[in-house]
């Protein structure tokens, strides 16, 4: 390349070359330069949220009388750009850098500083709007980095998480109402156990991913507090007293979110609690859908030598060897999610744990592994419900079949002949190849048509004590 290619940028290290083109600037060139780790950058959401906490911060320095109105404006409307993604290629800085995320803070401020200049007629590079006089006025790595990890973390949470999970959980219903008739053997430890309606099933399914829901929700209200204010170690030095309120009433203008000021900043960061107990309902919600993935898997296992009790969709063929063969293999996608998410939350618990005194120096680890599991986790949810659960289908007449097979029936005998008995009854059920209704009858315990109504499957699956009437 030639040097037309480049100019020349300038920190408090001195000169750096910089690609002619690049919005960023020297501090960003170092950080490419001093950590080739990984290759992984910050997501959409984070850059998203960097800019939004840019544009906040210049307006309620604007409103404060600490920027010109000109160079605030530029700011904003800089940001605006960063925040609508016009200039995600301009954040090149690896996630693996400086634990406070100095180096993306700063790729902001470069970012954002040169944009302003250029709109305001200028060349990008001479300062006009300074990275750390204008765009960083007033703030610090230490407070910025883990403001816009809540703002990107509660934004994931609320516009991607939920209405994903909302979308399985109303899958799920529709099931539950169109298997409530479908009678079945229940199973725990994955033996024959008394009688369930598929319907009460997929009801437990719903209700599990709606706990999940509210157990995300319950993280908004600690998310929603912002360190933006605290600057350097949570004392606010070079901050207005008004800034830190202003901002954060900016920042949920921006979001249509409730963020507020932080109780305390020195917690605020120091600590990443929050973002631990965030990351932590993901990895429960995570748990819950691998459970139910695992559950449907086996409930399809066939399709004539498994359980066969539902029939799954044909997404695609299942093998390059074996012809017709189909597998879950949406259900097994979630599996593996839920196998990072349990990854990235050991990451996140560790990171949020660590630090020394007055900072967390954790942070980027902490963001793109709550924000990735989020990610996967939100597009988990809305592909099992649409290509698996949504195209379940029952196979009532082979449930009917087992369940009256079932040795389990027996349970019901408890009440009417005592356990003794009923005990018997299943045993020589089971060694003459029988049905429990056919031995009561044939040992004399209980007419046919008392048979008939104690070892009603369907009236099992109802509380109470069958055969008192």
């Amino acid at each position: 390349m030639s040097d037309d290619d480049y100019r020349t940028e300038r920190d408090s290290l001195g000169e750096m070359q910089v690609p002619a083109d690049a919005y960023w600037g020297a501090q960003t060139q170092r950080a490419l330069e001093n950590f080739p780790i990984s290759g992984i950058t910050f997501s959409r959401r984070f850059i998203r949220a960097l800019g939004i906490v840019k544009k906040a911060a210049a307006r309620a320095n604007r409103d404060l009388g600490l920027l010109e109105a000109e160079t605030a404006d530029a700011i904003v409307e800089a940001a605006d750009e960063v925040i609508a993604g016009d200039h995600d290629d301009q954040f090149p800085v690896d996630v693996f850098q400086t634990g406070s995320g100095t180096s993306s803070n700063m790729n902001a401020n470069e970012v954002i500083a040169n944009r302003a200049a250029e709109l305001l007629g200028a060349s990008i590079g001479d300062r006009t709007v300074h990275p750390n006089d204008h765009v960083n006025y007033g703030q610090s790595s230490n407070d910025v980095i883990p403001t816009a990890m809540h703002v990107a973390a509660l934004e994931a949470a609320v516009k991607d998480v939920l209405p994903a999970l909302e979308t399985l959980a109303d899958a799920l219903a529709e099931k539950e109402a169109e298997f409530d008739d479908a009678v079945k053997t229940g199973r725990t430890h994955l033996q024959d156990a008394t009688p369930v309606r598929l319907g009460q099933e997929f009801g437990g399914y719903r209700t599990q991913v709606q706990k999940g829901i509210a157990r995300v929700e319950s993280s908004r209200e600690h998310l929603a507090e912002l360190a933006l204010g605290g600057t350097a170690v949570g004392t606010g030095l070079n901050t207005h007293p008004e800034f830190p309120e202003r901002a954060a009433e900016y920042i949920a203008e921006e979001t249509d979110l409730a963020f507020r000021e932080a109780d305390d900043h020195f917690e605020a960061q120091a600590a990443h609690d929050a973002m631990s107990e965030a990351h932590g309902a993901l990895r429960v919600v995570a748990g819950s859908l691998n459970k139910i993935a695992n559950d449907l898997r086996l409930l399809a296992s066939g399709p004539r030598n498994g359980l066969g009790e539902l029939d799954q969709p044909e997404n695609q063929p299942g093998s390059s060897i074996m012809p017709g063969k189909i597998n879950p293999v949406v259900a097994e996608a979630v599996n593996q999610v839920h196998k990072q998410v349990v990854g990235n939350d050991a990451a996140v618990a560790a990171g949020a744990a660590e630090g020394q005194i007055d900072l967390n120096l954790y942070k980027p680890v902490v963001a793109h592994n709550y924000l990735e599991s989020a990610h996967m986790l939100a597009n988990a949810a809305e592909t099992f419900a649409e290509k698996f659960v949504a195209r379940l289908e029952a196979d009532r007449d082979h449930m009917e079949q087992q369940v009256e097979q079932s040795m389990a029936l027996a349970t019901a005998l408890n009440p009417t002949i005592g356990y003794d008995k009923a005990s018997k009854v299943a045993k020589k059920a089971l060694a003459e190849g029988k049905t429990v209704k056919e031995v009561v009858v044939a040992e004399g315990y209980l007419s046919k048509e008392e048979a008939e109504a104690v070892l009603d499957p369907e009236r099992m699956t109802h509380r109470g004590i069958l055969g008192d009437e």
